[in-house]
């Protein structure tokens, strides 16, 4: 991969995803992650790492005429009192510093009853680690920033729509229940 610098992106984004059902039943379906985890991140390539773990492959991104195609493994813990997090695994079939980039995820999801339904709001608090090209450090460092900052924002706004559409859809339809509209992510 080169001899650039490696720069560093940081991002905390936060979001509502509506779901037409007690806090019970949106539990029920959020813990058995096995059935819906892979169905609703494609089409990310999805492959499970043991019981609570997934190695995701998120598609290729790029600027300045970089790209690569990262990878990350996630682990989804058990809830605890209605929070579910998710943390970034140790995979050791991939070693991202090698691969250009090291990816530091850590999110959670806290079930908030309204009514009859179910509220998830979800944070994450997100760090990337990307060594660029040195050709790159010919570039204002000051646009190098903002551009790798947007493209950060960029990947999560559109990764994050996708998934928490595909959950909404996924939940409502296995439970047989009308499905909210789509809406705009707050960030």
């Amino acid at each position: 991969m080169g001899d650039g610098a490696l720069r560093t992106y940081s991002s905390r984004f936060a979001d509502v995803m509506e779901m037409r059902a007690p806090v019970a039943q949106v539990s029920e379906y959020l813990d058995a992650h096995q059935g819906w985890f892979g169905r609703c991140a494609a089409p990310m390539q999805v492959m499970p790492l043991g019981c609570n773990g997934y190695r995701l492959t998120l598609g290729r991104f790029g600027n300045f005429g970089f790209e690569l195609e990262p990878t990350i493994a996630l682990e989804l813990l058990p809830q605890q009192q209605s929070v579910y997090r998710i943390e970034t695994l140790d995979d050791p079939s991939s070693d991202g510093v090698a691969e250009g980039y090291a990816v530091d995820f850590q999110a959670s999801l806290q079930l908030r009853p309204e009514q009859e339904h179910t509220l998830v709001q979800w944070d994450l608090d997100l760090t990337v680690a990307i060594r660029l090209p040195a050709f790159i450090g010919v570039l204002p460092e000051s646009l190098v920033q903002s551009s790798g900052d947007h493209l950060l924002r960029q990947i999560v706004r559109q990764v994050s729509r996708r998934l928490t559409w595909k959950v909404q859809e996924d939940f409502h339809a296995h439970a047989g229940l009308s499905c909210p509209p789509r809406r705009r992510a707050l960030f």
